[in-house]
């Protein structure tokens, strides 16, 4: 089937006429899930209608809280909404958001888009056929240190990249692997910055003791234009670690997504001396400090969200961005699992086709 393009999808989208404000629920009220309805419950033009939740304990008192409804069964809720926030297990993604979209509704649904690429790609497809936003929740697109970092890389040449995500281990998200759960993020971000594709790749990993999934991944890519990226993802590492590291050809950037800090390091040449020509100190290096704003990054997302909702826009990371993350996260995971390696670019292509996302 062939997909419309945006253009038209934009154009009967702005047909449609909403309401002020417009309605979203959010289907799902687990970890992520408190947060999408604590932001959406403030959010200017926005109404939070209800919520649903499988654990009703939980789903009650979350709705108490927001003096909003309880939905049992979030097909009810769907006839309440123009959109919602789908924040449920990475397993009922596909059938959660393929819901949502038969019913018309508008749909955020979290990273990883499904669970796997034929689920990814069905949703896509419907995304297109209903005429509704598939935005995917790869928050880390809308963190400032991210979009300051962006930026400042337009105008260097980049050589390198490095990303390290790490943290302790925990109970939440632990139905799927350290490159579902972590990774992704910096799969998305690193494919932005390098703006092209993927031709070499190699992956190894480990598990933690009697784990079923992999909790610590590290990756090398090697994109067409020349930059190479190391990629390490772990839920064993007993600190908290998020930062990516560009090196450029003039320059070393780093950026802390934990701090909210850029960092640009630069070599001179300058010596500090006294009136006789004595030299007191040399430079060798200049440290330049970006600063950053201070939104929270849940926020802007979910802005973004509603203004394509109601604007028609594109949204940043919609689905065929997360397809593409998707697909090289599962072959990543893949490939630590056996131990292959694809070192051609028609192998790694007929690879990223092939793979299939363990959960």
């Amino acid at each position: 089937m062939q997909r419309p393009s945006f253009q038209a999808a934009v154009e009967k989208q702005l047909s449609r006429v909403y309401p002020d404000p417009i309605r979203v629920g959010v289907i799902g009220v687990g970890n992520m899930g408190q947060h999408h309805a604590r932001v959406l419950s403030r959010l200017k033009d926005v109404e939070l209608v209800g919520i649903s939740d499988i654990n009703v304990e939980r789903g009650l008192d979350t709705a108490s809280k927001y003096r909003i409804r309880f939905f049992e069964a979030y097909q009810e809720l769907l006839e309440t909404v123009d959109a919602v926030c789908v924040a449920v297990p990475t397993r009922l993604h596909y059938e959660v958001g393929m819901a949502c979209l038969q019913a018309g509704v508008h749909i955020l649904i979290e990273k990883p888009i499904a669970a796997s690429i034929a689920e990814a790609e069905s949703l896509v497809n419907a995304a297109a056929a209903s005429n509704c936003i598939l935005q995917v929740g790869h928050i880390e697109r809308f963190n400032p240190a991210f979009q300051e970092l962006h930026k400042v890389l337009r105008t260097e040449e980049l050589l390198a990249l490095e990303a390290r995500r790490m943290s302790p281990y925990s109970q939440r998200a632990n139905d799927v692997s350290v490159v579902l759960d972590l990774m992704i993020h910096d799969i998305d971000l690193l494919l932005e910055l390098a703006a092209a594709p993927v031709v070499k790749l190699t992956a190894s990993g480990s598990r933690g003791e009697s784990a079923g999934h992999l909790d610590y991944v590290t990756a090398t890519l090697g994109f067409a234009n020349g930059i190479v990226a190391t990629i390490t993802a772990s839920k064993v590492t007993h600190r908290k670690i998020r930062t990516i590291a560009a090196h450029c050809r003039n320059s070393l950037t780093e950026a802390d997504f934990l701090n909210n800090e850029i960092l640009i390091h630069r070599q001179t040449t300058a010596d500090c001396m006294t009136d006789y020509g004595q030299v007191l100190y040399r430079q060798d290096s200049l440290i330049e400090k970006v600063y950053t704003s201070n939104t929270e990054p849940l926020h802007a997302e979910l802005e973004h969200f509603v203004n394509c909702v109601r604007g028609g826009e594109k949204p940043s990371v919609g689905g065929e961005q997360a397809l593409k993350a998707l697909r090289l996260a599962s072959l990543i995971e893949q490939m630590a699992l056996d131990g292959q390696a694809w070192k051609t670019d028609d192998d790694l292509q007929i690879a990223l086709e092939s793979v299939t996302v363990a959960v």
